[in-house]
């Protein structure tokens, strides 16, 4: 399938997207996002693929919403849109996904990247929630994914005063996994997404659905849940080669059964 502003690449078994809207620093459109959505459910549902990599380039990850598509929208027909809803979609995959960002993660790009499960940053990346200064606040999960991940007065002075986190601070606030050189950061999101790909496939499933959870839930209902999955993955196939391969001291050959 052609896309007009991303770009696709099989890695092996990772499925690699790329944000192709250089002229608009990757700025997040109805276009974009529908078709980042896209590419994700068929990666998702590509038997052959085992976890999914988001990336821009070196110079911006996605410098927000498109605000020229959105500038004279009124309250009704922002609510009427799709826009924000698509972020959604991201939360239907249910392969891993790792954001690999380098310079600008800002607005919705920052959103975007926090929808990811995991975020392999490079030493320009910088990640900020800047919808103050055009008089709104961030509508697409900033407010809430930003707290749960570095905490409440930080996203505070990010969400209300425009704090710019560097690669190092967000790597400090618990918001980014690693920080690696400019040239080398796709790469390393890559070998991430590599050995992530090679595990097993329902484990990995129920493993990401798990953790999910447990910023939903109460302790009590997450163990719950943690539970189930652990009893269900009894069931398959991939349970019992996986021990098997433990016992018999050989690499396990997953079938996602």
């Amino acid at each position: 399938m052609t896309y007009e502003t991303i770009l696709i690449e099989r890695v092996e078994k990772v499925g690699l997207i790329t944000l192709n809207r250089p002229n608009a620093m990757n700025a997040l459109n109805g276009v974009l996002m529908t078709e980042l959505i896209n590419a994700l459910s068929a990666f998702d549902a590509d038997e052959q693929i085992g976890a999914i990599v988001i990336a821009g380039n070196e110079r911006v990850f996605a410098a927000g919403a498109d605000i020229s598509e959105m500038a004279k929208m009124s309250s009704v027909e922002m609510v009427k849109g799709s826009f924000v809803e698509l972020f959604d979609g991201i939360r239907n995959i249910k392969k891993p996904i790792i954001a690999a960002v380098s310079g600008f993660a800002l607005g919705g790009g920052c959103e975007l990247a926090m929808s990811c499960d995991m975020i392999i940053a490079s030493e320009k990346a910088k990640f900020g929630q800047p919808e103050i200064n055009l008089g709104v606040i961030p509508g697409a999960g900033g407010t809430q994914r930003l707290t749960r991940a570095v905490g409440k007065v930080i996203a505070m002075e990010m969400v209300l005063n425009n704090r710019i986190l560097s690669a190092k601070d967000a790597l400090d606030f618990g918001l980014v996994n690693r920080v690696a050189p400019v040239d080398e950061y796709l790469k390393v999101a890559l070998k991430l997404a590599k050995r992530v790909a090679a595990r097993a496939p329902l484990a990995l499933r129920q493993g990401k659905a798990a953790v999910n959870k447990a910023f939903e839930l109460s302790l009590t209902e997450g163990l719950e849940f943690e539970r189930r999955a652990f009893y269900f993955l009894f069931a398959t196939e991939d349970q019992k080669e996986g021990m098997a391969a433990f016992t018999e001291k050989r690499s396990a050959e997953w079938k996602g059964e």
